[in-house]
């Protein structure tokens, strides 16, 4: 697999030889980034920025969102990882 030029070596890691591979449909093969195969972008809900759904059961279903996977995912992740982070510390300070 070739990797996006624009992409940092570090920002693109492709594993096509993964059972499930590409796991998620329109997104080129050729450029589908598997570095975040689960998104830590998950635990931030509603507020992602991806195209999910939430089953019956109120589990959180990202089957339809490719960003993680397409050029400039990697980006968006870094970018929003400063959310991330505030989530954890208010998890932390529930804990104290």
């Amino acid at each position: 697999m070739e990797q996006n030029a624009q992409a940092p070596h570090y920002a693109f890691f492709c594993n096509d030889r993964c059972e499930f591979f590409p796991c998620h449909k329109g997104v080129n093969p050729a450029q589908f980034n598997c570095l975040f195969c689960y998104c830590p972008l998950y635990a931030l809900g509603s507020q992602c920025g991806g195209n999910f759904t939430y089953t019956k059961t109120g589990i959180k279903d990202c089957s339809n969102c490719t960003i993680p996977h397409q050029p400039g995912g990697y980006q968006y992740i870094i970018d929003r990882f400063p959310q991330v982070a505030e989530l954890a510390k208010e998890n932390h300070a529930k804990q104290d």
